[in-house]
């Protein structure tokens, strides 16, 4: 049997498919499961601030929240790292992020998705990957409406002795 950490994760990747799902075409994708046990769990991500609910007359609905959207970034990464071709293609990633201290907790939690991606810190707000996670990175982009505090650059122009660098780096 699943645990609960396990039916959250599942909830996530649900809720990520559409705006709003409804609470019966969640339990629904449970049918093995008792309806407690999914109903603990949208509770907890409820408590978590990743889910909101929105009442209706006829039907509950769910969706995701800009902290739930984050969480569907990290379980993509989780799920994905062994799929991304590590060999490098030819061009860098370079992301800036530029988010003010009073967004401190969602500058960290980028950063964290960052680590993940396997890019590493240049200069404070600089990071650089040979690996091909840009379009995941554009989508965060755009749905947390990161407009002018991200830019994301793919380049195969970088100097010669800070391209030997980064291949050392990334252990190339």
């Amino acid at each position: 049997m699943s645990s609960k950490k396990d039916y959250s994760g599942k909830i996530i990747k649900i809720l990520k498919q559409k705006p709003a799902t409804s609470i019966e075409e969640i339990h629904g994708v449970f049918d093995d499961v008792n309806k407690y046990s999914v109903t603990r769990s949208l509770k907890g991500l409820k408590e978590a601030g990743l889910i909101e609910s929105i009442p209706s007359a006829h039907k509950d609905f769910a969706r995701l929240t800009k902290e739930g959207k984050k969480k569907v970034y990290s379980l993509e990464l989780d799920s994905h790292t062994g799929l991304i071709n590590t060999v490098w293609d030819g061009f860098w990633r370079i992301i800036l992020l530029d988010l003010p201290e009073s967004r401190k907790s969602e500058r960290e939690s980028l950063r964290y998705l960052l680590k993940k991606a396997n890019f590493v810190c240049l200069k404070n707000s600089a990071w650089i990957s040979p690996y091909p996670y840009e379009h995941l990175f554009s989508n965060i982009k755009k749905d947390l409406g990161l407009t002018t505090e991200m830019i994301i650059f793919t380049t195969n122009n970088i100097d010669e002795v800070s391209q030997k660098i980064f291949f050392d780096g990334f252990n190339k």
